[in-house]
């Protein structure tokens, strides 16, 4: 793999609350040891009531990001209603399942992880690289920091979280990820999922250790 290729090496969580649901990710972007980008955005809302977590070559993601917005955009117009959170997710799914099989001289790798509200309520899932979906019912994380996050999250997590518990547990579970992980680091972005669509609820540049 090319040294250069820009990788976010990244953390990313997602929780799920009776209210809604919470996304968080670290900040940092890695070029082999090279940190690239300090604050580099990596949930991106695809709706006004979906949104999305990243992670892989960021070249990849970013179109890929692009594409599921223009596709959910048209589909919105042609047929005169949102697209639900299981349409967006296989319309995804399939993105990226053709991503990483196409050949290249630069592997498509891209993770993410989807939130959304829809007429049967919130849900949330997870697209593996290889395009395959699996719905969550608690939490996940991804990224090479996910281990670290994981142990907060099997510790910590409750069903019937708030989402305000829910944005503090996030960053706790970031915050490990950035404290052991040399890949993700300089931040944490939360955006939480409601009745009122997708809004970031909080965002922290590193200094020393996060807090909610």
């Amino acid at each position: 793999m090319d040294d250069k290729q820009l990788k976010t090496g990244t953390t990313t969580v997602a929780l799920l609350c009776k209210d809604g649901i919470v996304l968080a990710a670290d900040k940092r972007v890695t070029s082999g040891y090279l940190i690239s980008n300090k604050k580099f955005e990596k949930i991106f809302p695809i709706s006004e009531s979906i949104a999305v977590t990243v992670a892989g070559t960021v070249s990849d993601i970013q179109l890929l990001t692009k594409y599921i917005k223009a596709e959910l955009s048209l589909r919105a117009i042609r047929t005169g209603r949102e697209a639900s959170v299981k349409e967006a997710v296989n319309l995804l799914g399939m993105f990226v399942y053709g991503n990483i099989r196409k050949y290249s001289i630069i592997p498509g790798v891209s993770h993410f992880i989807v939130a959304g509200k829809d007429s049967d309520g919130f849900h949330g899932y997870d697209i593996s690289p290889d395009g395959s979906i699996i719905e969550i019912d608690d939490y996940t994380s991804s990224g090479s920091g996910s281990v670290m996050a994981y142990g907060v999250l099997e510790t910590l997590y409750k069903p019937n979280m708030s989402i305000d518990e829910g944005v503090k547990l996030a960053v706790k579970a970031i915050n490990a990820a950035v404290q052991r992980d040399i890949a993700s680091g300089n931040g944490v972005d939360v955006i939480a999922v409601t009745k009122d669509g997708v809004k970031k609820v909080h965002s922290q540049l590193l200094t020393y250790k996060l807090e909610a």
